[in-house]
C-alpha cells in the first residue's frame, strides 16, 4: 500500500484553513494523505489550539523570538540578512526531520519566504502551495481585498471582479502558477467588512480543491517513479 502524502501546514493566525484542510483529511476529500505537523510564526495563533484539538503535533518558530532578528530593528540591510538565517534555519529544520514533507501548504502564513528557505525546499523535491485572496496578476502582497474593494468604489475593478487562488509559491510573491482560481463579483452596496467575510468564505473550499489536487499529482509522480 502506498504511503500517505506527508503535508506540512504553516498558519500565523485562526487557523480555519488549517481546519478546513483537517476535516478534508479527515473525510477523505484530500485522499491518501496525513497533516504531519503545523508550525506557526505567532505565539498565540489558535491554529495550534487546533493542532492539540486533532492531535497533530506543531512548533513554534519567530524571526524575533528566536533570536534571527532585533526587536524594533529598522536597518534594511540587517532585516534582510535575519530573514535570511531564519528562512535557512526553518529549511533545515524541515528537512531534518524523519517525517520530512512531501507538501507544504501555507494556510494563512503572514510571512514572505525568500530563496533561503525555497530553494532547498524546491531541491528536494518538496512543493509549496499558498493561498491568496486575489486573482493572478491582481494585488500581490498584503492588503489585496481592501485594494480590490477601494478599485470597485472607484470603478477602476476590472469586471467588477476580483477573486482567490491557490498557487505555487515562488521568490516572486504570489506570481507562482496558479493550480485553482475562483472569482468573486463584488456588490453595490456591500462594505469591506461583508466583502471580507464573503470572501473567506469560499477560501476554505478552494484550498482544500486545490490541496487534494496537488497530492493527487504528487501520488501519480511517485507511482510512476517506482
Amino acid at each position: 500500500m502506498a504511503q500517505p502524502c506527508r503535508i506540512l501546514v504553516m498558519a500565523s493566525g485562526n487557523g480555519s484553513n488549517f481546519q478546513a484542510l483537517i476535516d478534508a483529511v479527515t473525510d477523505g476529500r484530500i485522499p491518501d494523505s496525513k497533516i504531519i505537523r503545523l508550525v506557526v510564526n505567532r505565539g498565540k495563533a489558535y491554529a495550534t489550539t487546533r493542532a492539540d484539538r486533532a492531535g497533530i503535533p506543531w512548533e513554534y518558530f519567530n524571526l524575533i523570538s528566536h533570536g534571527f532578528q532585533a526587536k524594533g530593528e529598522a536597518d534594511p540591510a540587517k532585516i534582510q540578512e535575519s530573514r535570511n538565517r531564519y528562512d535557512a534555519a526553518l529549511a533545515e529544520k524541515v528537512l531534518s526531520w524523519e517525517d520530512r514533507p512531501d507538501l507544504i501548504v501555507l494556510a494563512g502564513w503572514m510571512y514572505v519566504f525568500g530563496t533561503h528557505f525555497l530553494d532547498p525546499i524546491a531541491a528536494a523535491g518538496i512543493r509549496i502551495i499558498n493561498l491568496h485572496p486575489a486573482l493572478p496578476g491582481k494585488y500581490d502582497g498584503a492588503g489585496a481585498i481592501e485594494r480590490a474593494f477601494n478599485d470597485f468604489k472607484a470603478g477602476k475593478l476590472e469586471n467588477n471582479r476580483t477573486g482567490i487562488m491557490v498557487h505555487y509559491v515562488i521568490a516572486q510573491v504570489d506570481r507562482g502558477e496558479p493550480i485553482l482560481v475562483r472569482e468573486i463579483e463584488c456588490r453595490e452596496g456591500e462594505d469591506l467588512h461583508q466583502l471580507e467575510e464573503r470572501i473567506h468564505s469560499y477560501e476554505h473550499e478552494l484550498i482544500v480543491e486545490a490541496t487534494a489536487k496537488v497530492v493527487k499529482e504528487i501520488a501519480a509522480a511517485k507511482a510512476g517513479a517506482q
